[in-house]
């Protein structure tokens, strides 16, 4: 049986990212392994997800350059959620960017939000049977 395993995220600096996605999104900190020379390995998992994000600390000009974009602007993940409302009221309270307010389409409930370096993700409550 085959799964992914982790996505890669550029990010400025490591904690910053885990102070988001844990503090504020409430992922787990799956892994946090330093691994000499400023570099780490560092995965954070939404909570009961089987796939996490890498944390990768950008470090070339050409990498910096696209922290925040690595989706060139459009939507790059897909977060699913048992409860929409919850997650976009509790994410609002504490500071996180929604691009537009909650919508219902075929598949379920949607609304697009960034995180803390402005890449675009989905955070879908799917529709019951789906």
């Amino acid at each position: 049986m085959s799964h992914l395993g982790a996505v890669s995220l550029l990010v400025r600096d490591y904690d910053e990212a885990i102070a988001f996605f844990v503090g504020v999104l409430g992922f787990e900190l799956t892994e946090d392994t330093d691994l000499g020379g400023e570099k780490r390995w560092v995965r954070v998992t939404p909570k009961g997800g089987q796939t996490s994000l890498l944390l990768a600390r950008a470090t070339t000009p050409e990498q910096i350059a696209l922290i925040g974009d690595q989706a060139g602007g459009r939507v790059w993940l897909f977060l699913y959620t048992d409860d929409l409302y919850r997650d976009h009221a509790a994410w609002l309270e504490a500071g996180v960017v929604f691009r537009e307010a909650p919508r219902h389409e075929l598949y379920g409930k949607v609304v697009v939000f960034e995180d803390l370096y402005g890449n675009a993700w989905d955070l879908i409550e799917p529709a019951t049977g789906n």
